[in-house]
């Protein structure tokens, strides 16, 4: 008889930041400055002793509502084969079937998903890249943490500084202020204080409207940028495509996308030459597999948003040269970390996505509800 899973644990955690963080949509009175992150972890065990956690995760809103849907569908993996994974995301997504297959309801799921696959991965006694199929050791990185809007220009070069000391292959600034002119500012400061080769993105936040996006992109063009992210509504597919047929500058969304629907239809419209869907977001590795399926049938490059602990394994296995985005904000939340060299992130070689859950995740965690057999 297969093994089954004999016990969930489902926990809501809450990661304070040690400063507010601003980008675009704080300066437009959209959303307030960003405390803390909430984080949903799923925890599950076979009848044989098989382990395996998973994560997903909510800014500014939406953790206790993730929280709340996981505990809800829980019960429905007790008995399961935990190889049956695309089978398990069928049923839990058919046990909240009334809240939808897209936002917070996927997100939840995306955490059970997470976890399955650890597992499975270290069943078989490989990391999740390995189970998965790679093409590359190591992937190309870029760092965001410090390059927000509320940092102040001069703290802006010693923030890239920093991260070109740690082997960090690329900085990505936040603009998308009212004042457009302080945005052409602080990029062309920082590309002169790096260099005219080293590999810098910016990211606006979907806060131009397509008049400004139209223009930023003119003015942006002669920096040689590796992308220009999110300069539209995050379902603007024709104004995304019109500005990546326009300009050299490669144009990069979806990370606010959370379906595999939502990310066919940016595909189809050609609205990307770097696609950056979230596994959390999206509900996990299974969908994530199939949009990057979907990404590399159209020739579209790959640069998976956030949570580096999970699509540093994802990318790992893009047939073209992906990109990563370094975070350090996760890092408390785990025992183990990612190694960077020469501009690139190592894939880690322990079992499954190679962390742990640390005891500071313990400390801040805020809820949990266990289900068993």
């Amino acid at each position: 008889m297969s093994d089954a899973i004999s016990w969930v644990k489902v926990s809501s955690c809450t990661l304070p930041l040690a400063n507010p963080i601003s980008d675009a949509k704080v300066l437009t009175g959209r959303q307030k400055p960003m405390t803390e992150i909430a984080l949903l972890f799923v925890e599950m065990k076979t009848r044989d002793g098989a382990e395996g956690v998973g994560f997903s995760y909510s800014k500014r809103a939406g953790g206790p509502g993730q929280f709340a849907h996981a505990k809800e569908i829980a019960p429905v993996l007790i008995g399961e084969d935990p190889n049956d994974i695309a089978k398990l995301w069928d049923k839990l997504c058919w046990a909240g079937a009334s809240v939808g297959r897209s936002g917070l309801s996927v997100q939840a799921i995306g955490a059970f998903d997470v976890a399955l696959w650890d597992m499975k991965a270290k069943r078989a006694g490989l990391s999740l890249a390995k189970l998965l199929g790679t093409h590359r050791d190591s992937v190309r990185c870029y760092n965001t943490s410090g390059g927000f809007l509320h940092t102040p220009l001069d703290q802006l070069m010693v923030n890239a500084s920093a991260s070109v000391a740690k082997g960090i292959g690329g900085i990505k600034l936040k603009v998308g202020q009212p004042d457009c002119d302080k945005d052409i500012e602080r990029v062309s400061a920082v590309r002169q204080h790096l260099g005219d080769h080293f590999p810098i993105m910016v990211d606006a936040n979907q806060q131009w409207d397509r008049p400004t996006a139209q223009r930023m992109c003119r003015r942006l063009e002669p920096m040689n940028l590796i992308w220009i992210e999110e300069p539209l509504d995050a379902y603007d597919h024709e104004g995304h495509a019109a500005l990546a047929a326009q300009f050299d500058t490669p144009i990069a969304t979806g990370e606010m996308l959370t379906s595999v629907q939502e990310h066919w239809d940016l595909i189809r419209h050609r609205a990307a030459d770097f696609l950056m869907p979230d596994g959390p977001r999206v509900g996990g590795i299974t969908p994530f597999l199939k949009i990057a399926q979907l990404a590399e049938h159209a020739g579209v490059m790959l640069a998976p948003h956030f949570a580096m602990e999970l699509h540093i394994h994802l990318a790992a296995t893009y047939k073209t040269e992906p990109w990563v985005e370094h975070f350090e904000w996760l890092e408390p939340l785990f025992n183990e970390r990612i190694q960077i060299q020469d501009g690139r992130m190592l894939v880690p070689t322990l079992p499954g996505l190679g962390v742990s859950l640390s005891e500071q995740a313990r400390r801040w965690t805020t809820a949990s509800v266990e289900v068993t057999a």
